[in-house]
């Protein structure tokens, strides 16, 4: 791991989630998958602390396999699942999402909040589907452009933190091009940013505090600060957006 990987992991460390997302946003999307046998079978890919598996566990009835690459973030996810008493629908695995160890058909739904990026949008949905049962689900949230034009500070700043965004246009012709049929496409709202940056904000004077004379933990925090005031200035023109597709 290097050294900004660390430092963002412990600035990160503790939250209730890594990444934009909101309960009713995925409850919504769920509503989107039927119809769904009982007991559905649900992978969470980049489950991060495990906010949208305990919702999919604990108010959507689904056995679910929560997949992540840090063996602390999977401890959380167990820690949170036995406190809210579903232990006994909430697995979890240390896998790349790009080498997934499960055999083809393996699930009803495929999930993933924040995180196909790691894979990229088209290799994700690609390497993924594989595992899904004829006619099953995947839901996923990427990082989309919401306008044709956007304001200069944010592609810039994108350009070098996420350059393969692209319109929620452009990801439903890709989703369309490797044959899934696109059931519903919709934005995370405000709420759900917020809801992540505004823990994450309160959290960047204290580190700095515990990091003194650190270069890269000032880097660290200056980066975060520029993200979450783009957001702040132009959360308009893009957002995270959930695409409920149909294998």
């Amino acid at each position: 791991m290097d050294r900004t990987t660390e430092l963002l992991v412990l600035l990160h460390h503790g939250l209730d989630q890594l990444a934009p997302g909101l309960p009713e946003s995925t409850l919504r999307a769920w509503s989107l998958c039927a119809p769904l046998p009982a007991d559905p079978r649900v992978l969470d890919l980049g489950c991060g602390t495990g906010a949208q598996a305990l919702v999919l566990a604990g108010r959507c009835g689904a056995d679910v396999t929560a997949v992540d690459l840090a063996p602390a973030l999977l401890a959380t996810v167990r820690a949170r699942a036995e406190a809210a008493g579903l232990a006994d629908r909430v697995r979890t695995v240390e896998a790349d999402l790009r080498a997934l160890p499960f055999p083809d058909g393996a699930f009803d739904v495929i999930w993933s909040e924040g995180a196909i990026y790691l894979a990229g949008f088209d290799a994700g949905l690609k390497g993924w589907r594989r595992l899904l049962r004829p006619g099953g689900f995947i839901v996923v949230t990427e990082l989309s452009w919401l306008v044709a034009d956007p304001p200069t500070e944010a592609v810039d700043f994108w350009a070098a933190g996420y350059p393969a965004m692209r319109t929620v246009d452009g990801n439903v012709a890709a989703a369309e091009r490797l044959g899934f049929r696109v059931v519903d496409v919709f934005t995370l709202p405000d709420a759900g940013w917020w809801a992540y940056y505004g823990p994450l904000r309160e959290r960047l004077a204290p580190f700095l505090v515990q990091h003194p004379e650190d270069s890269d933990a000032v880097a660290v925090v200056e980066e975060t600060s520029r993200e979450i005031g783009c957001y702040e200035r132009h959360g308009a023109a893009y957002g995270y957006v959930f695409y409920v597709l149909q294998g």
